[in-house]
């Protein structure tokens, strides 16, 4: 029977802005013995590359404008925070106003990335109190960048996963979802293949990288401070894409 192993990586240290995470990473794989495989994908949790890259935002350095002041009133968010949605944001897909309490509002907005998530996935977990965390600008660079860096110091290069926490249509709860790939197909299509019974499939795309970022989250808590998951021992083909091919075109967004 097909097996495959997923392993937390630890001796992962608490990243600051302008941290090498390429020099950070292979320092903990080898502290681990962990060997890389052309095979191994890192999956990674946002926070870090985020971190990393600078992306961390002083709600004291934030003005508010107009707009943000409005919709925070109606969504009882602090204005500023607010704003940096806006900013970080094309379009406001929808909104839900606060109750009576103050509480239940939701603003989902769809990012420059083509992303549709709540509060265009800022996060205020495991920061400095007054801080928020944007999304990296381009998370495929920046796991492409993360793969030649380990490549360079390692000797291989592996694939690599960037995730981060949404919700999803439909359903309760959150899972990581995939927001950067390198060398990991974002999608693997299997049409024109057969199923078990010999029928030749039509419509069949697992999006295999949306499935490793979900399996990674039963190891990747939020106060476990293991940002960083190791896939080994999976058939899957290199193939230079990115994330567009997770993120559905607007005009066949039938709920949009």
């Amino acid at each position: 029977m097909p097996t495959a192993k997923m392993t937390a990586l630890a001796e992962i240290p608490e990243i600051q802005s302008g941290d090498c995470l390429g020099d950070i990473i292979a320092t903990a794989l080898c502290a681990n013995n962990f060997t890389l495989t052309p095979s191994t994908i890192l999956v990674i949790a946002q926070k870090i590359i985020s971190k990393a890259e600078g992306r961390s935002v002083k709600l004291t350095d934030i003005k508010a404008s107009h707009q943000a002041e409005e919709l925070a009133e109606k969504t009882a968010k602090d204005p500023r925070k607010v704003e940096m949605i806006l900013r970080e944001s094309d379009a406001i897909v929808r909104v839900r106003e606060a109750d009576a309490n103050g509480r239940g509002s939701v603003i989902i907005t769809r990012t420059h990335a083509g992303f549709v998530c709540a509060n265009a996935g800022i996060d205020e977990s495991n920061l400095e109190e007054g801080h928020l965390l944007l999304l990296p600008v381009d998370a495929d660079r920046s796991a492409q960048q993360l793969a030649e860096d380990l490549e360079t110091k390692l000797g291989v290069k592996p694939g690599v996963v960037i995730t981060d926490t949404f919700g999803r249509p439909w359903r309760n709860g959150l899972v990581n979802v995939a927001i950067g790939t390198a060398g990991v197909p974002p999608i693997v299509d299997q049409c024109g293949e057969t199923d078990a019974w010999g029928r030749t499939l039509s419509v069949t795309q697992p999006a295999f990288a949306d499935e490793l970022a979900a399996a990674s989250g039963l190891l990747m808590g939020k106060a476990d401070r293991t940002p960083i998951i190791i896939f080994e021992g999976l058939d899957w083909q290199p193939r230079q894409a990115g994330i567009h091919e997770l993120v559905r075109n607007q005009k066949e967004d039938l709920f949009a």
